[in-house]
């Protein structure tokens, strides 16, 4: 498999999580009681073999049985690809199908779906797809194929920080629109903390986003405190808190006692209205959330939390409003962005020319 083939696969593997966690999907399978528990062990899988495609990239050189299982999982995604494809325009039938149903027409759809042969045979094919799929994922495990592999090292992600450079930002204006009248409302929850959750795969630009806001102007004026925590998967409690507690109060804490910190984060922040973001969250332990968010409450009314995450289920455990859901940029902006790192003058129009006319080789 070559370079660019296996950037598709890891793209391709993406999309198909992308689809499988899409809201029309999930409603697809609880309308028409079809097994949502089979995709929910189908997406599982589907990520454990793509954090270890990297690995595998390395090793197919060396590894004629790695690049047959590379192969065999490039068969076995093209596959799963077609099949989403067809609940996916099933998705869209159903959907031009609600416009125009009738009472009598409902009546007869809650009938008829048994009767169905799509939904007859879905389950099973669903199944066999998951079969062959874990049968893959247990062989990484014999292949030695490790997770976090760049370059032939553990990878480890680079903390974020909250400084930004918005010259190469493109293409998040209304989101930024959007979320910032959201912070400058005060009246959004029920809840004297309100949480946003900006949600979307990686690379998307989640934390960006949550850059432009911590760093826009009406931001800071409105709020008496910022501060920004990167979160990472290592989600450690005591770590956040103390992250929290020691930009609040720009001092270092030795003691690492959690009860103090949460204490004393609580007298810091209390009647304050503040803004906390929280980047890169995967912990999806409702407890643990909990236990984080205690000290929150001490705020003023009006204060918020933006979590940053690229997993929907984390983002309903902490949420107080509905998700952000943060789509992937146009091609337009795309090429901007791209231009923008790939020439000093940004000539988009000449990296686009650049790209079409050159072939790659097979």
């Amino acid at each position: 498999m070559s370079l660019v083939g296996q950037a598709f696969l890891t793209a391709s593997v993406q999309v198909l999580c992308d689809k499988i966690g899409s809201r029309e999907f999930r409603d697809l399978f609880g309308e028409k009681k079809l097994d949502e528990s089979l995709v929910k062990k189908l997406k599982i899988t589907l990520l454990s073999l793509n954090a270890v495609l990297n690995d595998a990239e390395e090793k197919q050189f060396m590894n004629t049985y790695v690049k047959e299982w590379l192969d065999e999982l490039q068969d076995a995604v093209f596959d799963a690809d077609d099949l989403l494809d067809e609940i996916n325009a099933e998705v869209l039938r159903c959907k031009v199908e609600a416009e125009y149903r009738t009472v009598k027409t409902q009546v007869w759809n809650f009938f008829s779906t048994s009767l169905n042969p799509f939904y007859q045979g879905m389950n099973g094919r669903i199944q066999e797809l998951f079969d062959r799929l874990e049968h893959l994922a247990k062989q990484k495990d014999v292949l030695g194929l490790r997770e976090g592999v760049v370059g032939g090292k553990v990878s480890q992600r680079t903390p974020t920080t909250s400084l930004v450079d918005e010259s190469c930002v493109y293409g998040r204006d209304e989101d930024k629109e959007k979320l910032m009248n959201l912070l400058l409302s005060d009246d959004a929850s029920n809840k004297d903390v309100s949480v946003i959750t900006i949600v979307g795969m990686g690379g998307v630009g989640k934390t960006t986003l949550a850059q432009l806001l911590y760093n826009d102007d009406k931001v800071k004026k409105h709020f008496n405190l910022r501060t920004w925590a990167y979160v990472s998967e290592d989600f450690d409690v005591t770590r956040v808190t103390k992250t929290l507690l020691e930009s609040v109060g720009s001092i270092a804490y030795d003691n690492k006692d959690p009860n103090f910190l949460q204490v004393e984060l609580g007298q810091q922040i209390k009647g304050k209205k503040f803004l906390f973001v929280l980047d890169d969250l995967w912990n999806e332990n409702y407890g643990d959330l909990s236990v984080l968010q205690r000290p929150f409450a001490s705020g003023a009314s009006g204060s918020w939390v933006i979590v940053t995450t690229r997993n929907e289920s984390v983002a309903a455990c902490i949420r107080t409003i509905p998700i952000h859901f943060l789509e992937q940029l146009s091609d337009e902006d795309c090429w901007l962005l791209l231009s923008k790192h790939a020439f000093e003058n940004g000539n988009s129009t000449a990296i686009k020319s650049a790209i079409c006319s050159t072939s790659l080789p097979d």
